[in-house]
């Protein structure tokens, strides 16, 4: 069994995974502006 101060040191990797997310986003948010900007389509 952990103690309290074993508990309270483990790390998570879920902030990893968040900064991914947050980039990915990132990443298709400016490919979507510039796909736009330079290839305007109208709608149908």
């Amino acid at each position: 069994m952990l103690s309290d101060f074993e508990l309270n040191n483990i790390n998570g990797g879920a902030v990893r995974w968040g900064v991914y997310a947050i980039l990915g986003v990132a990443i298709s948010l400016i490919a979507g502006i510039l796909d736009g900007y330079f290839r305007p389509l109208k709608c149908n």
